[in-house]
C-alpha cells in the first residue's frame, strides 16, 4: 500500500510546485503591469481636434485633421444620445468601477474554447481607454493594461466626465470621430438637432462601423437601428410607443459623402500660410484650430464655372493633365481679400497656377508703363509717332525692331488710343523715353514682385515693353497691382486669413489690411479712364459687361500665353490661359488668345456682380475734362481740325495743352472760339 500512494503522493507535489511556480510567474507578470500603470496625472483626454476653413460667411469650405473630430460638451449632446449609447453599449455603466466582471467572465470562456481574443464585453470606460490610450490589438497584454487604464480613469473622472470623452472619441468610419463629426457627417447637422431615431442610428454604428454605416449597408444599419431602440425601451429610457414610431422613420442620412473641400487650390493655399506663420502640419491637423478666411464660397463657384466653361479642352499631356491648363483669381482691391481661386481645372492636379505659375504676361504689362508715363507728366492726350524703330544694344551691338501685331504703322497716335489698341512701338517709345529703371519701381511698387533686376539675364531692357520678362508674372500678383488702379493709388496686400481662434475659442491671430498709398490719386483714374476704352473700343471688348469696367489683354507670341486683368470699383480679377509646358494654343481650329480670357472675364464677372447696381469709378480733384484735343497733334482742337480726328480728352490739372492745333486753319475770330466752347464742350467717348 505505501509503495502505491507513492506515485500519489509525487503527481500532488509536481501540481503543487507547477501551481506555486505559476502563480509566482503569474504574480510576476502581475507585479509587472502594475508598475506600468498609469499614474492618474498620465490620464488626461487629449485627443486630436479637427481644424476647420471657413470662408467670409462662415461656411465651411474644408477640414484638416488626423482624426475628423469636434469636440462638445456632455450637456450639448442629446439624453437620448447618450441613453442609446448606454443601453447598447453599457447597461450597467452608471453602476459598475469600469469593470463588468459577469461580463469578463463571459467572454473569458468564450475566449478560452476558441483559442484566442474574440469577445469584447467591454464597458464604456474599458472603450475609453482603449481608444484615447491604447492600440486595437487583440492580445492579453494589452487586455490587461486595458483594465489598470481603466481603473485609474474611474478613479479620476466622474461618470459624466467619463461619457463625454467617450462620446468625444469613439470612431464611427468615414473619417468621422466623436458624436459631433459623426452627426455632421451622416445627418448634415450639429448633433444637438438630432432626433430619437438618428441618435439610435449613430449608437449602432461603433460596434462595426464597415457593417452599419448607412452610406454602404443602409439595411443593416436600419436593422442595428431598431435593435438599439428596443434596448432602449428594453430598459425604460423610451416607451413602447416611441420605439415603435421611430422604428417607421427613414433613415434620413444625407444623400451622399460630401467632398473633403471645395475650392482645393485655396486650402492648400491657407495650408502653405499657416506654415508659414509657424504653425506645425500636426497643429493643423489636430489643434483644432478655425481658420477664418476672405473667400466668398459662392464667388468661388462662379469662378470655376466661368474658367472651365471657358478653357477649351485638349488632351492630357505626359502627367494626364488636360491642357491648356488656366487660373482665375479675384480680389478686393479696397481690402486686398482674396475672394475666389482657381488655380486650374482641378481633379488630382495641385500645381497652384493663380499664384505660382510665372509666365510672360504679353500686353498686360502696358498699364505699368503708362501709369509710370502719367506719373512723369504724359497725358492720354501725348502723341506719339507709330513707325518703324531700330535699337541697338549698347553692350552687344545687336539690333532690335520691334513689331505691332497687325505689322501697320499708324503715324501720329495718342497714348489713349495706343493703349486701346495695344500698339508695340509707342509702348516701347515712352519705356524708352522715361527709362527702364523708372517702370521697374512703379510695378514693384504696384506689386509686381518677380521682375529681374540684376545678373546677365535681367529686365531692365525694352522688351519689358511687350512683356518678354526673364521670370514672368503670376495671375496673383498681376491682379493686386491692377488692383493699385482701382483703389486710387493704394496698394492693399492680397489677404486670404482674416483670424485664427484657437479650440477653446481664444483669437490667436487677427489680420488686418495693409495699405500704402504708391501712386497719386489722379495717375490712378487718368490710367483707368484709358482702360475703360481697351474694353469699350479696344482689344478688350469681349470683356464688356455693360457697367464701368477697365482692364487690358495680354497675348504672347505664337499663342503661348493669354490674359485678361481687369478691374470694377468692387473688385479686380486676372484670367490666365496657357499650357503648363510653353507651346501655341491651337485648339477647336483656332488660336487661343487673350479674347479668350476676357470673355472668361466677362463671364465671371458679370455674375459676381449681378443683383448690384452699377457703380462708377470716383473721380478726385484735379481733373480736367471737356477739352477738346486734334488727335494728331495732342492740341486744342480747332473748328477747322477735322471732326473725325478731334475728341475730348482729360488731363490732370497742369498738364492739358495750351496751345491750338496749328496744322489747320485757326478760328476766324474769339467768337467762333466762344460758339465753340458753348456748343461743342459736352465730352463724348
Amino acid at each position: 500500500m505505501a509503495k502505491a500512494r507513492r506515485p500519489w503522493r509525487l503527481v500532488l507535489i509536481i501540481l503543487v510546485f507547477s501551481f506555486s511556480t505559476g502563480v509566482g510567474i503569474l504574480a510576476g507578470m502581475f507585479a509587472g503591469f502594475l508598475r506600468s500603470a498609469p499614474t492618474l496625472e498620465q490620464v488626461e483626454f487629449n485627443p486630436d481636434l479637427t481644424s476647420y476653413v471657413y470662408d467670409i460667411n462662415g461656411e465651411v469650405i474644408a477640414r484638416f485633421y488626423n482624426e475628423n473630430r469636434i469636440k462638445v460638451p456632455l450637456d450639448v449632446i442629446p439624453q437620448d444620445l447618450q441613453n442609446a449609447f448606454i443601453a447598447v453599449e453599457d447597461d450597467q455603466f452608471r453602476n459598475h468601477y469600469g469593470i463588468d466582471f459577469r461580463g469578463i467572465l463571459r467572454a473569458l470562456w468564450t475566449d478560452i474554447k476558441r483559442g484566442g481574443i474574440y469577445q469584447g464585453a467591454s464597458t464604456i470606460t474599458q472603450q475609453l481607454a482603449r481608444n484615447a490610450f491604447l492600440s486595437h490589438e487583440r492580445t492579453w497584454s494589452r487586455k490587461l493594461r486595458e483594465l489598470l487604464w481603466t481603473i485609474q480613469i474611474e478613479r479620476k473622472y466622474s461618470k459624466d466626465e467619463i461619457l463625454e470623452s467617450y462620446l468625444n472619441v469613439i470612431w464611427f468610419g468615414h473619417g468621422a470621430y466623436g458624436v459631433e463629426a459623426a452627426s455632421q457627417t451622416y445627418f448634415g447637422k450639429s448633433v444637438d438637432q438630432l432626433t430619437l431615431p438618428e441618435a439610435a442610428l449613430l449608437a449602432g454604428i461603433p460596434r462595426g462601423p464597415g457593417l452599419y454605416s448607412p452610406f454602404i449597408s443602409p439595411e443593416a444599419a436600419l436593422t442595428r437601428r431598431n435593435v438599439v431602440l428596443n434596448r432602449m425601451r428594453d430598459l425604460g429610457y423610451i416607451t413602447a410607443a416611441q420605439a415603435e414610431e421611430a422604428k417607421q422613420a427613414p433613415l434620413g442620412v444625407v444623400d451622399k459623402i460630401s467632398r473633403p473641400y471645395r475650392a482645393q487650390y485655396f486650402v492648400e493655399y491657407i495650408r502653405r500660410l499657416m506654415m508659414q506663420k509657424g504653425y506645425t502640419e500636426e497643429e493643423l491637423r489636430g489643434g483644432g484650430l478655425r481658420i477664418y478666411t476672405t473667400l466668398d464660397l459662392s464667388l468661388q463657384e462662379k469662378a470655376e464655372k466661368a474658367l472651365l466653361e471657358g478653357l477649351p479642352k485638349g488632351k492630357a499631356d505626359e502627367n494626364g493633365i488636360v491642357q491648356p491648363q488656366g487660373a482665375l483669381i479675384a480680389l478686393d482691391p479696397r481690402t486686398g481679400h482674396i475672394l475666389a481661386m482657381v488655380g486650374g481645372r482641378g481633379g488630382q492636379d495641385f500645381f497652384n497656377r493663380a499664384v505660382d505659375a510665372e509666365r510672360q504676361p504679353g500686353s498686360a504689362i502696358k498699364p505699368f508703363i503708362y501709369t509710370a508715363a502719367v506719373e512723369r507728366g504724359y497725358t492720354p492726350g501725348t502723341v506719339l509717332i507709330d513707325e518703324p524703330m531700330t535699337y541697338v544694344n549698347q553692350y552687344t551691338e545687336e539690333t532690335w525692331s520691334p513689331v505691332n501685331y497687325d505689322r501697320q504703322f499708324r503715324g501720329p497716335i495718342t497714348l489713349r488710343e495706343a493703349l486701346e489698341q495695344s500698339i508695340n512701338i509707342i509702348a516701347v517709345k515712352v519705356l524708352d523715353a522715361i527709362g527702364v529703371d523708372g517702370v521697374i519701381k512703379v510695378a514693384k511698387e504696384m506689386g509686381i514682385t518677380t521682375l529681374v533686376e540684376q545678373g546677365r539675364v535681367n529686365d531692365r531692357n525694352l522688351a519689358f515693353a511687350l512683356g518678354g520678362l526673364t521670370r514672368g508674372v503670376t495671375p496673383l500678383e498681376m491682379a493686386a497691382a491692377y488692383g493699385v488702379l482701382a483703389n486710387q493709388g493704394i496698394r492693399t496686400e492680397p489677404m486670404a486669413i482674416l483670424r485664427i481662434v484657437g479650440p477653446d475659442g481664444s483669437v490667436l491671430e487677427e489680420d488686418r489690411p495693409q495699405r500704402e498709398i504708391v501712386l497719386r490719386e489722379q495717375t490712378s483714374y487718368i490710367i483707368t479712364d484709358m482702360l475703360r476704352g481697351v474694353i469699350e473700343r479696344g482689344t478688350g471688348r469681349s470683356a464688356n459687361i455693360g457697367r464701368p469696367a477697365a482692364g487690358k489683354t495680354g497675348t504672347t507670341d505664337d499663342y503661348t500665353n493669354a490674359w485678361f486683368v481687369g478691374y470694377t470699383p468692387e473688385i479686380v480679377a486676372a484670367v490666365w490661359i496657357g499650357n503648363d509646358k510653353p507651346s501655341r494654343m491651337f485648339y477647336d481650329g483656332v488660336n487661343i488668345g487673350s479674347g479668350r480670357a476676357a470673355q472668361i472675364w466677362s463671364r465671371f464677372v458679370k455674375q459676381a456682380l449681378e443683383g448690384m447696381p452699377p457703380s462708377d469709378f470716383s473721380r478726385p480733384d484735379g481733373i480736367v475734362d471737356g477739352l477738346k484735343i486734334d488727335v494728331k497733334t495732342g492740341l486744342l482742337a480747332t473748328p477747322s481740325c477735322p471732326s473725325a480726328q478731334t475728341r475730348y480728352e482729360i488731363f490732370i490739372k497742369g498738364t492739358e495743352p495750351t496751345e491750338y492745333c496749328t496744322e489747320h486753319q485757326r478760328p476766324a475770330s474769339p467768337f467762333s472760339l466762344l460758339r465753340e466752347a458753348i456748343y461743342g464742350g459736352s465730352r463724348s467717348e
